[in-house]
């Protein structure tokens, strides 16, 4: 059974997984009445989507390594699927690897 914080905030941590504006959506709906399972999610959706746009400009514009990014993208893919699939079952799993520091370093969120 779940419990009432995450009954509340699963909609909006659902949403901060639909692309950075839907981040951006739930930031907003999470403002006015933090929810901790919604801020859990929405720190790592930032730290996922920061890690995209460094991963897709750098390693595949600036750096030329178009392949190389191409394989970090589809793993960048796997844990978004991991994240939806955590918010939609009401859990607050990290994403492997990076969820810890995405919730050290967005802990403001």
């Amino acid at each position: 059974m779940e419990n009432s914080t995450v009954k509340e905030g699963k909609t909006a941590a659902i949403i901060s997984y639909i692309t950075i504006i839907g981040t951006i959506i739930a930031f907003i709906m999470n403002n006015s009445t933090k929810n901790t399972f919604t801020s859990f999610h929405i720190r790592q959706m930032i730290g996922l989507s920061l890690l995209s746009i460094v991963n897709t400009y750098v390693l595949g514009s600036l750096l030329g390594l178009g392949m190389v990014s191409m394989i970090i993208g589809v793993g960048i893919f796997v844990l978004w699927v991991l994240g939806l699939i955590g918010a939609v079952q009401g859990e607050e799993k990290r994403v492997p690897l990076l969820g810890d520091m995405f919730q050290d370093w967005f802990k403001g969120i």
